[in-house]
């Protein structure tokens, strides 16, 4: 029997919870089912055979409620690894655990994602299974910029002196072990005490004294390589690893043929070629840490944004105190030119503040008491003190620094078949080896040439290029995505966007300010103006709906009291009622009118000429009878137009959404270039609708900033949030647009297009370096009078490879718009 643990949405009451008893109990190979209204848990014991896990949450579906396995989610820094063979090692060695839900391993950022139900398993358990694998873990934490930058800088000056020692000896090695060919070709003649033919031994002791510095400088190869084997998860070390261990060992056996007087082994020594083979390797591997730096660059960056002290007023004083000691609820001075320690609201004072770093716009934001600090941002001119609200991990720098963290370790859909084959890859060459090999002893080849069959297939064949070709490319994209203020959450959707056939955008704060103002107060019954704005705005004071919002700011502009509420309620996507002075007070759209049957009488053609201008009436109606309709218009943004253009000229269908009446919806669509209306939807329903879109087969983007976005964001295949917006609808979306500029839209779809084309590209030349390389070093052009490959030849096209996936990533950095 198996037991598990799953939250359950929507319960009401504890018939909801017998509800879900009675739909679990029903089920075949179901022994127990417990559900706690409190926890809003359900306890349940299943025999797995009869029944799964999704069953059993369908059956729960269909009772009305929703059922989620509980899990948590986890980053752990991963150390050990070399290649994208190691990657799947600890992703399998994980994946092995009971309650580990997903494990996905980004090799260019050393990081591992893990979901895992807590009941089931815990991190230390997660962490042993690591290190089992032979791999460490360490749990991530929030570094400074400093500390990351010494720890990378460490670790390439580390593979720089390893690459420099093998240099030192692999060049007289080379010298020696070639020389006498290169004299001979000239005319000229080596000293007599390394001369193959005068001193084979002396000429063999050394290059054995040459070599083996190399090899105690590359020892990390080895000792990961053979690890591995052992642990039977070969990687990109154990293929260096065998290749050179059998070369030196060859050389070995060469040295006591020699003093046994079979001095023409001294021809086949093969030293040389384990020494250049581990110096060109390990230049690669310090050529792949200077450029693997390059492609988190713009971490970096965002995290050099944040100030290292802060000036704190304690008992009168100011205190200068470093940021991590700053506590929600200090007074925090900020004096011109210095930047906003951490996120806050103004107490005392008032200045101009550039958000440019967090929002993109150039223009200073004008700073009074009660106004929004965000930290890294810089005081331009003017004291100020502010509480400080939101500190450390909480601030705005952080979290977007998180996103982009999160977005870089992730993977896209279209690593997966890299990783599948690189699981498979590097026991499948190791055996093309051992076949190659043996197939060139066996058909009269000597053993020398089988030898160098054997070490040229398993150095040329590593899958550096393949492990590293996505990974980099979605580091250098979401942090090109970061500069320009577009906050890509993830690379499932930095991949979906590119495929993108339709745009919904909310119209109220997206394409339009969301600042609506009262444009038309229009009277019925001999109703006053002024009494009827009094009424109106009295009724939505409460309210955060803009256009409640325009009502209220109107009335106090022209000073006019407001009135008691006697009762309040809203009615979602119809409008609100109200009581005031023992009158019932109806204020909301046409349909509010028309489902309690108020006769709209002469306002009919009024509305219908007010909506025509893109204005949205909104009908009062007093006691059941209509009194009148304040009319309320909210100005477009400047961008909406342009990008709408361009969305077009990309061949992107674009439609709006809107709770607004039709004729409103169709003069604001006018004026911007909208393809499709989707008028009157209520907040409820703009899910529906984009789930109507999808199910014509587009793949469907939506674009909105409020919490009645949030559904329609995360049913649509990207959910795109104005940075504006609130939490919620940020939370929901798969990119976030930190400036609230329409623009962004085309360029995150550019920048996606242009990601997918570069890691297809790195992909297309990982593949077919492999493809082509395997073969030629297994001898295939020899057979046809070619050339055979040499080991060393295959150690620096290996190296290659990776690099110049890496530098092929790098090109997104030079990504500019095109606007």
């Amino acid at each position: 029997m198996t037991n598990k643990s799953l939250k359950i949405e929507g319960m009401t009451c504890a018939a909801c919870a017998k509800a879900v008893e009675r739909a679990t109990k029903k089920l075949d190979g179901v022994s127990e089912s417990s559900v706690n209204f409190a926890t809003e848990k359900l306890n349940i014991s299943f025999d797995e055979g009869s029944v799964s896990v999704p069953d059993i949450q369908a059956a729960i579906e269909k009772a009305g409620y929703k059922a989620i396995v509980e899990s948590k989610s986890k980053t752990l820094k991963i150390e050990g690894m070399t290649c994208a063979a190691c990657a799947k090692a600890v992703e399998r060695a994980t994946k092995k655990l009971d309650g580990v839900t997903e494990s996905s391993v980004n090799f260019a950022t050393e990081k591992l994602n893990i979901s895992y139900e807590p009941s089931k398993v815990r991190v230390a358990d997660i962490k042993k299974a690591i290190e089992k694998a032979g791999y460490k873990t360490l749990e991530e934490e929030v570094t400074t910029v400093d500390e990351d930058k010494v720890k990378k800088e460490n670790e390439i000056k580390l593979m720089w002196k390893k690459f420099i020692i093998s240099l030192i000896f692999t060049v007289p090695l080379l010298t020696v072990s070639m020389g006498h060919m290169i004299a001979e070709k000239l005319g000229y003649s080596l000293p007599s005490f390394i001369d193959p033919m005068i001193s084979p031994r002396t000429f063999a002791l050394v290059q054995l004294a040459l070599v083996i510095p190399v090899l105690i400088a590359g020892n990390r190869f080895f000792r990961v390589g053979f690890k591995s084997l052992i642990r039977r998860s070969p990687n990109m070390d154990s293929l260096i690893a065998v290749g050179t261990s059998a070369a030196f060992l060859y050389g070995i056996f060469a040295i006591v043929q020699i003093f046994q007087g079979n001095t023409d082994y001294a021809m086949d020594l093969y030293f040389e070629s384990a020494g250049v083979i581990i110096t060109l390797i390990s230049l690669g591997k310090y050529l792949e840490s200077v450029t693997k730096g390059k492609t988190s660059e713009a971490i970096k960056k965002l995290m050099g944004l944040a100030p290292k002290t802060a000036i704190v007023i304690r008992e009168g004083k100011e205190i200068e105190t470093p940021i991590d000691e700053v506590e929600v609820g200090d007074i925090i001075l900020v004096k011109p030119g210095e930047k906003m320690p951490v996120d806050g609201e103004v107490i005392e004072g008032t200045t101009s503040v550039d958000e440019s770093m967090l929002t993109g716009e150039s223009i200073p934001v004008e700073k009074n008491i009660g106004d929004k600090i965000i930290g890294a941002s810089i005081n331009k001119n003017g004291s100020i003190k502010y509480k400080a609200t939101r500190v450390g991990k909480d601030t705005a720098l952080a979290q977007i620094i998180k996103l982009v963290e999160d977005a870089q370790g992730s993977k896209a859909p279209i690593a997966k078949m890299a990783d599948i084959i690189s699981g498979y890859f590097v026991p499948v060459v190791m055996s093309i080896a051992v076949i190659s090999g043996l197939a060139w002893y066996l058909s009269g080849e000597t053993a020398v040439f089988a030898l160098t069959i054997f070490i040229s297939v398993l150095v040329i064949a590593c899958p550096c290029a393949l492990g590293l070709a996505t990974p980099t490319a979605i580091m250098v994209g979401t942090g090109k995505g970061a500069e320009y203020g577009v906050l890509i959450k993830s690379g499932v959707a930095l991949e979906t966007a590119h495929r993108i056939k339709t745009i919904v955008f909310d119209k109220t704060g997206t394409i339009t300010e969301g600042k609506p103002k009262v444009t038309d107060v229009v009277t019925a019954n001999d109703v006053n103006k002024d009494y009827l704005l009094q009424l109106a705005a009295s009724a939505e004071k409460g309210s955060e709906h803009p256009l409640g919002e325009a009502i209220v700011k109107e009335a106090e502009e022209k000073s006019l009291e407001f009135k008691k509420l006697e009762s309040f309620k809203a009615i979602p996507g119809h409008g609100i009622e109200v009581k005031i002075d023992d009158k019932n007070i109806l204020l909301g759209n046409r349909k509010l009118m028309v489902e309690r049957n108020i006769s709209l009488e002469n306002l009919e053609e009024t509305s219908h000429k007010l909506a025509g201008e893109g204005k949205t009436p909104m009908y009062i109606a007093i006691d059941e009878e209509i009194s009148g309709i304040i009319a309320v218009a909210d100005t477009v943004k400047e961008n909406s137009k342009k990008a709408i253009e361009k969305l077009h000229q990309m061949g992107i269908e674009v439609a709006m959404i809107t709770g607004d009446n039709k004729r409103t919806a169709e003069a604001i669509a006018k004026q911007v270039g909208i393809d499709r209306i989707l008028a009157e939807v209520l907040p409820q329903d703009k899910a529906s609708e984009v789930k109507k879109l999808q199910a014509e087969g587009k793949k469907v983007a939506m674009v909105g900033d409020g919490i009645n976005d949030a559904p329609a964001l995360a049913q649509a295949d990207i959910g795109i949030a104005i940075g504006s917006g609130t939490d919620v609808a940020m939370e929901s979306a798969d990119i976030v647009l930190m400036r609230s500029d329409l623009m962004d839209v085309p360029t995150a779809i550019q920048l996606s297009k242009k990601t997918i084309t570069n890691i297809k590209e790195n992909l297309f030349w990982a593949f077919g370096y492999n493809t082509l390389g395997i073969p030629v070093a297994m001898g295939i052009l020899y057979i046809f009078g070619g050339p055979l490959l040499n080991p060393i030849i295959a150690a620096a096209a290996m190296s290659f490879s990776s690099v110049s996936v890496l530098l092929n990533a790098l090109r997104l950095k030079r990504f500019k718009p095109v606007r």
